[in-house]
């Protein structure tokens, strides 16, 4: 601020901060490692952390507290093959898991129920989400999933 209270721009400090814009810091107790070996790990713990987030909110995992080892390690290990899976299939189809995950979730299993019985049917689903299939080399579901018959009752003679 100037004397008479109007805004000005230090344009020696904007330069300076210009300088350090986008730059990190990393340190480690490893003086064997190299500041690229450095740089690079720190940049794949980012991506796994990228990756953790969007798996907790992509498959809408909300936080479990499990407090026996056992289980503990079952939650890692089945978040790890999910998180292996969504990146299978992002590679498969080269796009983001949200959008393949968008398409996908237009195929739909249907219950009809009737007097006589009960028929599960798959949704056709879109263009979008046949192309899914196809890119990941899925068969598309068969439009009947399953048939239960319920007995009619006849009246017996007495």
């Amino acid at each position: 601020m100037t004397k008479g209270g109007r805004l000005k721009i230090d344009r020696a400090r904007v330069k300076h901060y210009e300088k350090l814009d986008g730059k990190f810091v990393v340190h480690s107790n490893d003086d064997t490692l190299t500041a690229e070996d450095m740089a690079l790990g720190y940049k794949q713990l980012m991506a796994v952390e990228r990756a953790w987030r969007l798996l907790k909110s992509g498959l809408a995992i909300r936080p479990i507290f499990h407090y026996a080892p056992h289980r503990i390690c079952a939650h890692v290990s089945l978040t790890m093959l999910a998180l292996l899976l969504v990146r299978i299939v992002e590679n498969a189809c080269d796009d983001t898991w949200r959008n393949i995950s968008d398409d996908l979730r237009r195929i739909k299993l249907a219950q009809l129920s009737t007097p006589q019985g009960d028929v599960w049917q798959v949704t056709e689903g879109t263009p979008e989400s046949r192309y899914r299939l196809k890119q990941l080399g899925i068969p598309p579901p068969p439009p009947i999933h399953n048939v239960i018959i319920r007995p009619t009752h006849t009246p017996t003679d007495g």
